[in-house]
């Protein structure tokens, strides 16, 4: 499992470079099975979630090489509906395969999907939408069998716009006789990037990043080659530590449209933003200021990926700060291990106060999730003297190993 141990108070200069989005490169290598002909995806991160769905299409019969940053997947060999129960229980975004194998082989199993755990994320709209479709859905044994063998075309209203349903639905209908409609859709990029991605294999999406999706089912789909887009919750998560550690940090390879709920709070944290040509500057001196108030919100609005992160940041902040969190019911669990460190928050149901304190010191802490890891590494790398953090296998799931990333940027961090 490992563990992180950073000796913090150093300011970060330099630049980092943002590789491929966790949340479209794995959306992207479920819909790679839609094609019987190779795909290829630059600029894939070397982190553990995108091991394990490798793992899953192994499994299934694809073929898949990886060199660097480049995944190739040929899944010409395809021979199993059945997603492997051990790899899916690690990953929720195995749930994606269920569209695209419903697509493909006209069935897909699976055991409920793995993941983080901060808080209750039913399915019910996954499979409410693929029952509209006409998909049979059996749910017995921890486990959902689905059979697609009379699916067809349907106008579908999502309860929520949950990201994953949306992305689900999409792909489930690419093959289907007909005009499919998706309302109340997600809008985030990533979803747009999925659209882009199948067009670019033949299909006939439109209407992502608004709240209707329409999918005309075309008769097959080609090989890509395909670039996602970068990961904004990674900018983001270091766009937060320049501000706690201070310093000048540009990162590289990144659209500032799509972090512009982060980017309108981090000026009122003392901060200047230079974005510009993919790039983003963050230029930070001395103790922010509090931001008052930040709740997540369904994309365009704050994301819930990004929370953790900024109750760090209003952990070393002049003032005081509430943070509401509407999306995920357990988020705050990183809160008990910052106030390890000396930070002064109160939970109250979706609500925590932070009221800034002027240092945090080092501490042994945990990481719980993922974005709380990551939380914990801000926390630390900006605290005085030295701190710990166990349970990193979290922070790998979205993270390629910061030992080897962050001392480029003058972090002193390493992996035992």
């Amino acid at each position: 499992m490992g563990k992180y141990i950073i000796e913090g108070g150093r300011g970060l200069y330099g630049s980092l470079t943002i590789k491929g989005a966790k949340n479209s490169v794995l959306t992207l290598l479920a819909a790679s099975i839609l094609t019987p002909e190779k795909v290829v995806l630059h600029g894939c991160p070397d982190i553990g979630d995108v091991a394990v769905m490798l793992r899953i299409l192994r499994k299934l019969g694809c073929k898949v090489e990886r060199t660097d940053d480049i995944v190739e997947i040929d899944s010409s060999g395809l021979h199993s509906y059945k997603i492997a129960c051990d790899p899916a229980k690690e990953l929720r975004s195995s749930v994606f395969m269920l569209g695209s194998l419903l697509s493909r082989l006209k069935r897909a199993k699976a055991v409920y999907p793995g993941g983080c755990d901060i808080g209750l994320r039913p399915i019910d709209i996954h499979l409410a939408g693929l029952r509209e479709l006409g998909v049979t859905v059996g749910e017995r044994h921890g486990h959902i069998d689905c059979d697609g063998t009379n699916a067809e075309p349907a106008d579908i209203m999502l309860d929520l716009p949950s990201v994953g349903a949306t992305e689900n639905l999409m792909m489930a209908c690419v093959f289907l006789n007909g005009v499919s409609i998706l309302r109340n859709c997600a809008k985030e990029p990533e979803i747009v990037d999925l659209q882009n991605f199948l067009n670019a294999m033949g299909a006939k999406v439109r209407g992502a990043g608004g709240s209707v999706i329409t999918v005309e089912g075309v008769k097959r789909l080609h090989g890509v080659e395909y670039t996602p887009i970068p990961d904004r919750i990674v900018a983001g998560t270091w766009a937060i530590g320049a501000v706690m550690c201070g310093g000048k940090l540009t990162l590289e390879n990144v659209i500032p449209e799509h972090l512009s709920s982060l980017l309108a709070k981090l000026p009122k944290s003392s901060c200047k933003i230079y974005p510009r040509d993919g790039k983003i500057t963050i230029e930070s001196k001395g103790r922010p200021r509090a931001v008052p108030k930040t709740e997540t919100m369904y994309y365009p609005g704050f994301p819930t990926d990004l929370q953790a992160q900024m109750t760090a940041l209003q952990s070393v902040s002049d003032g005081t700060a509430v943070i509401v969190e509407n999306i995920f019911e357990t988020r705050f669990r990183s809160a008990v291990e910052l106030c390890k460190m000396g930070a002064n928050i109160t939970v109250s149901g979706n609500t925590a106060v932070v009221r800034g304190v002027p240092e945090l010191y080092g501490s042994r802490v945990v990481a719980t999730d993922l974005r709380g890891g990551a939380s914990l590494v801000l926390a630390a790398a900006a605290a005085s003297g030295r701190s710990e953090i166990d349970e990193i296998h979290h922070i790998d799931r979205g993270y390629e190993d910061l030992a080897a990333i962050l001392p480029q940027v003058g972090v002193d961090i390493k992996r035992e």
